[in-house]
């Protein structure tokens, strides 16, 4: 079972966001907050498995709350939810510790989809969010490109190997399954890499391997 702590100040939001989520007998919504602050004690006190927090919110936006999460529950999963697409909000969400990136306008079974993703520790992002930062790397010319390659070189033979599974979306137990080894030393690989990219989560580790080159079909 999946635990999660559902965030939006909106009412009416929340109960359609929960009717989608409950739809999942996977997913259990364990408690709601009304604002950031909120939500941050929240998940503080059931210590789900992911939070999934609308950017918007007063006292404490999501972003903030993300944030804050990222330093005090590490373990639990942080899923943005908005009706804002704008790249500042997407690059700021990614950088504060977010593992996925949802639009509201975007088909409901995202939400099911980015809540299990996440939970098996994968990235997600809405497939709109996720063309805009593909087309923003494509446009981004050779200065990122040559700079990623020089960050993944950091890496020995096997962690590139991992890291441009995980560049896919993959989760632990997938990149375990792909290249036979236990979930475990998956888990001991990503966190390497993580370090040795200095990147602040699976996301911008994932952005590192299509910018290196690493994922199929990047250029």
């Amino acid at each position: 079972m999946i635990r999660l702590v559902l965030a939006d100040d909106e009412p009416a939001i929340r109960a359609g966001v929960r009717a989608i989520l409950t739809s999942d007998p996977e997913i259990e919504v364990v408690a709601e907050a009304a604002d950031g602050r909120e939500a941050v004690e929240t998940v503080r006190r059931y210590r789900p498995d992911v939070a999934l927090l609308d950017i918007g919110m007063p006292r404490l936006d999501g972003l903030a709350a993300a944030a804050e999460l990222r330093r005090a529950v590490p373990d639990t999963a942080v899923v943005i939810l908005t009706v804002f697409g704008h790249d500042a909000y997407i690059a700021r969400a990614l950088a504060d510790g977010a593992s996925g990136f949802l639009l509201k306008s975007g088909d409901p079974r995202e939400l099911t989809a980015a809540v299990h993703a996440v939970r098996g520790g994968a990235a997600y992002l809405s497939p709109a969010v996720a063309h805009r930062v593909i087309t923003e790397l494509r446009d981004d010319g050779m200065g990122r490109r040559a700079a990623a390659r020089e960050r993944a070189g950091r890496l020995t033979d096997r962690e590139r190997e991992v890291l441009a599974l995980l560049g896919t979306g993959q989760s632990n137990t997938q990149i375990a399954r792909a290249l036979h080894l236990v979930e475990g030393t998956v888990k001991g690989h990503v966190s390497a890499i993580l370090e040795h990219l200095g990147a602040a989560n699976r996301v911008e580790a994932a952005i590192v391997a299509y910018e290196a080159g690493l994922v199929e079909g990047a250029s």
